[in-house]
């Protein structure tokens, strides 16, 4: 791994995993963690808990507010934020050019088990469709990395730091296997 780690978003729909590939990854690489659902307002947190996925609109605020943090550290951070589509990446790049992004790739059906087995505090397994509905992966000319999320999260903190360590390798690293 090379002295500069670039900011880092994890994306991806509620219960794939974002805020605990986040915090493992800014472990190993010491830097910080935020989990961009903290970054909300309390208006998106009570739309949400009533069910309700946000628009564009409600989201902007929130996705400049999640860039800010990500330009704001030097020397590295990690941010789970869902980042489901390319304009919000992209919004996201405005803010922190070298941004690295970690998408976490699940079936539907991984996923809807694992959120009914735990407790969030305002994202109600319900919208779970609506993102997968909104979800656009990772595409081949963003920078970044695909990992499975059916593997065990130290092997995906394994295949993401191998892609920081290859920055030449630009786009769409292989899923981990």
């Amino acid at each position: 791994m090379g002295s500069t780690i670039p900011p880092i978003v994890v994306m991806g729909v509620q219960g794939s995993g974002k805020s605990t590939i986040g915090s493992l990854l800014a472990q190993r690489l010491g830097v910080a963690f935020i989990d961009g659902d903290t970054l909300h307002s309390k208006g998106n947190v009570a739309s949400m808990a009533a069910g309700n996925a946000l628009t564009d609109e409600q989201r902007m605020p929130w996705l400049h507010e999640v860039g800010r943090a990500l330009a704001g550290r030097d020397g590295g951070i990690v941010v789970a934020c869902s980042a489901l589509k390319r304009s919000y990446r992209d919004l996201l790049r405005s803010h922190a050019p070298g941004l690295f992004v970690v998408d976490p790739e699940g079936s539907m059906e991984l996923v809807a088990a694992r959120i009914t087995a735990r407790q969030h505090e305002y994202m109600p397994p319900a919208l779970l469709q609506s993102q997968y509905d909104t979800l656009e992966p990772l595409e081949a000319d963003e920078h970044g990395v695909t990992v499975d999320i059916a593997h065990a999260p130290v092997e995906l903190i394994d295949t993401i730091v191998e892609a920081l360590s290859h920055p030449a390798a630009a786009g769409r690293a292989s899923v981990a296997h």
